[in-house]
């Protein structure tokens, strides 16, 4: 009889044993990777992940402009929602611009709202499609407050600029070139536009950086010296006119820390090394495309700040899907390469 109740009791002592075995926890060092295979061989190939608790991640995007194309950035936004950024930043170009107030207050109405459906904080920055005239410059002052900013995240600081930062009469001369130039790309295209005075323009390449506005970026340098990181945001390439004394201030002043540097403008990638660090032009993000210009398309840039350095993603948007394995929204149904788009 005692081995008949022994035998009874055996599947419930190897459970027990199996139990016992199965929740035999090995910690890794660090404690966040846990396992129950107490001796190798491993099936994975190492146990130490390459992430830390400091681990920064966020979205970029760029120009919406030169004839937006509709549907494009409320995909994009639905698109950085799929990723979860913890910010989003951009390169400027948000509207399309106008001569009327109330016209350039509808525009921003409508892209406050699109914008506002991003989980993330979204932190804008001026282009000339934003700035560039006294009329613009006071409808972004009254609605978005400073033209030029800059913001700390954790051990992160970002430094966005206004390079429309001209004298209010300088402005207005450019604005007025601006305007007739547009008047020529709307009647015989963007061949005839790069043409005109406002297109050979320098500032039309490097927009400007005032003396005031180097000033502040270069006391926000030194009062966050102790960032592991630093991101410059702004639309033009003020470096590409050797002789802005006041941008090459800011360079000096960053010249011992790491940082990276996103512009846009040109509707078209660029990767371009300079001082030892990237300085990258983005494409579109729902703006015309240019594709004989160079690399034209609509993207994100994603961002991953650790201990290891900043990595950046170029994003394509025609290939960020959701679970279903489609563009989210409409996305589906507008064209987001110009390789892709058929032919007019």
């Amino acid at each position: 009889m005692k081995n008949f109740a022994l035998v009874k009791k055996l599947p419930v002592i190897i459970m027990v044993l199996l139990l016992t075995a199965c929740g035999s926890t090995v910690k890794e060092p660090g404690g966040s990777f846990e396992h129950a295979i107490n001796t190798g061989p491993y099936p994975w190939t190492k146990s130490t992940p390459s992430y830390d608790d400091d681990t920064l991640r966020f979205a970029v995007f760029s120009d919406l402009t030169g004839g937006e194309r509709e549907d494009v950035f409320n995909v994009a936004v639905a698109q950085m929602n799929l990723l979860r950024p913890e910010l989003i930043v951009n390169v400027g170009d948000l509207i399309e611009g106008s001569e009327n107030r109330g016209e350039i207050d509808r525009q921003w109405q409508s892209f406050d709202e699109r914008a506002g459906k991003a989980d993330a904080p979204v932190l804008y920055t001026g282009g000339n499609h934003d700035l560039l005239d006294g009329v613009l410059r006071e409808a972004w002052e009254e609605r978005n407050g400073p033209r030029y900013y800059h913001v700390r995240y954790r051990d992160v600081l970002f430094l966005i600029f206004d390079t429309e930062d001209h004298s209010l009469e300088r402005l207005e001369e450019i604005a007025q070139l601006r305007l007739d130039a547009i008047e020529v790309a709307n009647s015989s295209g963007w061949d005839a536009f790069a043409k005109t005075e406002y297109a050979n323009l320098p500032e039309d390449e490097t927009g400007m950086i005032s003396t005031a506005q180097a000033d502040y970026m270069r006391n926000a340098i030194a009062n966050h010296e102790d960032v592991r990181w630093t991101f410059l945001l702004m639309h033009k390439a003020p470096w590409a006119n050797d002789d802005m004394a006041s941008w090459q201030s800011v360079e000096d002043a960053l010249k011992d820390r790491p940082y990276t540097v996103f512009h846009g403008h040109r509707h078209n990638y660029q990767l371009e090394t300079r001082q030892g660090r990237d300085y990258i032009r983005l494409a579109t993000t729902g703006g015309v495309f240019l594709p004989d210009a160079g690399l034209s398309m609509d993207q994100v840039v994603w961002v991953t700040v650790d201990d290891a350095g900043a990595h950046i993603a170029n994003l394509k948007m025609s290939g960020i899907l959701d679970k279903t394995g489609k563009r989210p929204l409409n996305g589906e149904s507008l064209c987001l390469d110009p390789k892709d788009c058929p032919a007019e």
